[in-house]
């Protein structure tokens, strides 16, 4: 999953970690990060942002070349995680837990988002969910726009065992809802899902129509249903629908065929809201929970995350060299490689070697390091274990890089 905005994120990792870092090195690096995030689907607002603070961290700071990848790597991280905290988050079956234990009527979930998205099959699967935590349910089948709408709404509410509250093609879909909310009312229903219509994001007279749902019933929640695999139309769509309707949450479906992962980043980025829930598959069980801090882990790799943020370092240093200044830096006009950190011999802990990089070339450490993305050694173990690794591929004749890693968001294994 997600291996744009993955790749992105890496080149820019790379790009600012090679660089001698003077502000137009910056600036360079992040222009080159803009057009990568878009490709991967990104929104401007949710670029502007994580080019600004990106920039902010980076000018004027002082950090050791060899922390370099590492400091850019969480910074990054730390500026998206930012993103999705200041998003906030919600629990649906909390929040109508919460409304049933105050006796407070059935708890209302609107459902926005256009035909084609995976709305009213996302609906079915969060009804599922409340079935099975014992949350009873009704839903409203208030799309009575689209053809075959009301057919398809009632054959998954058979399939479930929840009560459908319909009316003929053309009815006020308002009217519709409201019907439901009463009969939930008379039957102590705990929760009411009303289906809508797939409304063009552009078409105002069915936005405003939702709008009269809203005015009706008055629902508890908005959720919009998105489809992650639309790339930048979804996040025109998300824009549109929170000016009109102002959702909570999102849901986004086909997450586990994404390989931009723009459209999640983005949407919290557009709207201030969170992403509630994940479609993973087509099956009534295929609704995930969407774990903010997995998904940063998965786009930046193992836990590049730490308690304290890198945005945090202090601006000065007496030892390190200052980005404003590159003439100060170790090699000038010398790309970085593993030879940089080379542990010296007297701080080595393995008794049996000085230097464990003794005997290789420089070129051979730097081309290894390149094809594997070999990372510099952080201890003397680490040095110990890189050295070894690249004897054993000059053995082998300098093979090519194989790529042999399949993991997806989450850590499921692709067969």
């Amino acid at each position: 999953m997600f291996e744009k905005l993955k790749s992105a994120f890496a080149t820019a990792t790379k790009n600012l970690s090679e660089r001698e870092l003077k502000t137009q090195d910056v600036d360079s690096a992040i222009s080159d990060l803009e057009f990568a995030l878009m490709d991967a689907d990104v929104a401007v607002e949710a670029v502007d942002m994580i080019k600004s603070n990106l920039r902010e961290s980076m000018v004027g700071s002082s950090i050791e070349k060899k922390h370099a990848t590492e400091y850019v790597r969480k910074g990054l991280a730390d500026t998206v995680s930012k993103m999705f905290k200041d998003a906030g988050s919600e629990d649906l079956v909390a929040n109508i837990e919460k409304k049933r234990s105050n006796s407070a009527g059935a708890y209302i979930v609107l459902f926005v988002g256009i035909n084609g998205t995976g709305k009213t099959t996302t609906l079915s699967k969060v009804a599922h969910m409340l079935k099975e935590k014992k949350i009873s349910v009704v839903i409203a089948a208030s799309d009575t726009f689209r053809a075959g709408a009301i057919e398809q709404v009632r054959e998954h509410a058979n399939r479930l065992g929840i009560k459908l509250v319909a009316q003929n093609y053309g009815s006020d879909p308002a009217a519709v809802a409201r019907d439901a909310v009463l009969y939930a009312k008379s039957h102590k229903v705990d929760c009411v899902l009303v289906d809508t219509a797939g409304r063009m994001q552009t078409n105002q007279n069915l936005m405003a129509q939702i709008e009269k749902i809203t005015n009706v019933v008055k629902p508890d929640f908005k959720i919009f249903v998105g489809d992650s695999l639309a790339g930048n139309d979804t996040i025109s769509q998300a824009r549109e629908f929170h000016k009109h309707t102002n959702f909570d949450a999102s849901i986004l479906t086909k997450m586990d065929a994404d390989s931009r992962g723009g459209a999640a980043l983005s949407i919290v980025a557009v709207t201030s809201t969170p992403i509630m829930y994940m479609g993973v598959g087509q099956e009534y069980e295929d609704l995930a929970p969407f774990e903010k801090d997995t998904f940063v882990d998965s786009v930046f790799g193992d836990s590049p995350r730490e308690n304290k943020s890198v945005l945090e370092i202090p601006k000065t240093s007496e030892k390190p060299q200052t980005l404003e200044k590159p003439e100060t830096l170790e090699t000038k006009n010398v790309e970085p490689s593993i030879q940089k950190t080379k542990p010296k011999p007297e701080e080595s802990k393995n008794n049996d070697v000085t230097d464990p990089f003794d005997g290789i070339s420089d070129d051979d450490i730097k081309t290894y390091s390149d094809l594997y993305d070999e990372a510099p050694p952080e201890n003397d173990d680490d040095a110990v274990r890189i050295a070894g690794k690249i004897r054993e591929w000059i053995q082998k004749d300098r093979p090519d890089m194989q790529k042999t890693k399949k993991r997806s968001m989450f850590g499921w294994r692709k067969k």
